[in-house]
């Protein structure tokens, strides 16, 4: 289901580091909007609001609706910075969008069926996700949430390559316009290697340990019960 975000912004005309950090303490978070064809604007969020909608992966690659003043425009997030060792966000920048003109966008990758995977379930393979997103390009009308790649059939030693992701209609994978060399892996099933396969045994054995300690816990319990 899509998430309409909804980002409520106010105008700002002090500028400089010290302003910024007034803005801060104040629970603001100072930001700019540009592009679109339209001078850049200069603005704050409430920092709480911006929090809690970066906690969904999907704000990341929606469109946005941003209130200006009480005038509504469609961005994108293109740029976040944050604080190197608080949870907080320093500033933020976002890009016009107009419905024309085609975007660039890093969209998060779904692995689905992987509990199922051929590779892992019957060879004893391990999934490796050597992506995580893709950039796309596309109008934002049809800006996809996310990417879905299938693993269920992906069996030992195979991989799924960006070539070989499904995509919706108007949508390009940006790294494929750029030749051959760059159709790279996005996810594979290899052997375990020997230390995954100890540990593994090793949660095998340990696991054993408990149900047999609890065995032996409740049949004394049961002796206990019946004197």
């Amino acid at each position: 289901m899509s998430i309409d975000f909804k980002l409520t912004a106010h105008a700002r005309d002090e500028r400089g580091k010290n302003a910024s950090r007034r803005l801060r303490a104040a629970g603001k978070v100072p930001g700019v909007i540009y592009g679109g064809g339209e001078p850049p604007e200069a603005v704050t969020f409430e920092h709480d609001t911006l929090m809690h909608n970066l906690e969904n992966e999907a704000f990341y690659s929606h469109i946005l609706t941003v209130d200006v003043e009480g005038t509504s425009q469609k961005a994108i997030l293109r740029e976040l910075q944050r604080h190197p060792h608080k949870p907080t966000v320093l500033h933020l920048d976002l890009l016009r969008v107009r419905e024309d003109t085609r975007i660039n966008v890093h969209v998060p990758i779904h692995f689905m069926n992987e509990d199922t995977c051929h590779g892992v379930k019957l060879d004893g393979g391990v999934i490796s996700h050597n992506m995580v997103e893709v950039e796309v390009s596309c109008l934002p009308k049809d800006l996809p949430e996310f990417i879905e790649v299938d693993v269920q059939d992906l069996k030992l030693n195979e991989s799924v390559h960006l070539s070989g992701v499904q995509v919706p209609e108007g949508v390009t994978i940006m790294e494929l316009t750029h030749g051959e060399g760059h159709d790279h892996t996005v996810v594979s099933v290899h052997a375990k290697r020997a230390e995954e396969k100890l540990e593994v045994e090793e949660e095998v054995e340990q696991e054993e340990t408990d149900d047999q300690d609890q065995a032996e816990e409740e049949g004394n319990a049961e002796q206990d019960d019946a004197s």
